[in-house]
């Protein structure tokens, strides 16, 4: 099984950038799809941003397209969302996820373990 803990969330102004870590443990990091997912108050528990085991194919929101960046360093065991032109819709709960799988999924249920969470709130 993988632990996943998050962090790098924040306050900050519109336009600004954030770069959130996911820190995991455990033997099957590196089989494992990352996807980050976010949630606002109220509302349902979205997809971001997915990335392969070998880090080498993405998938992004259209929302989010042209302004996040999903990486990996599986020798760290380290998933990251680089966001930049953050907007106050982008304001939510950030969550990493994994699944042991070869394939990307938009589907929080496809996913199999989660972080905590990480708060990001951006002002306008």
């Amino acid at each position: 099984q993988v632990q996943l803990v998050e962090s790098g969330g924040g306050l900050v102004q519109a336009g600004g950038s954030l770069r959130l870590s996911c820190a995991a443990s455990g033997r099957t990091f590196s089989s494992s799809v990352m996807g980050w997912f976010h949630q606002a108050p109220g509302k349902e528990r979205e997809f971001v941003a997915a990335i392969s085991r070998s880090g080498l194919s993405t998938d992004y929101a259209d929302s989010v397209k042209g302004r996040f960046t999903i990486s990996r360093d599986n020798a760290k065991n380290m998933v990251y969302l680089q966001m930049n032109i953050l907007k106050p819709e982008d304001t939510a709960t950030y969550y990493c996820a994994g699944r042991t799988s070869l394939l990307l999924s938009r589907v929080p249920v496809d996913y199999g373990y989660w972080g905590q969470g990480t708060q990001v709130t951006v002002s306008s």
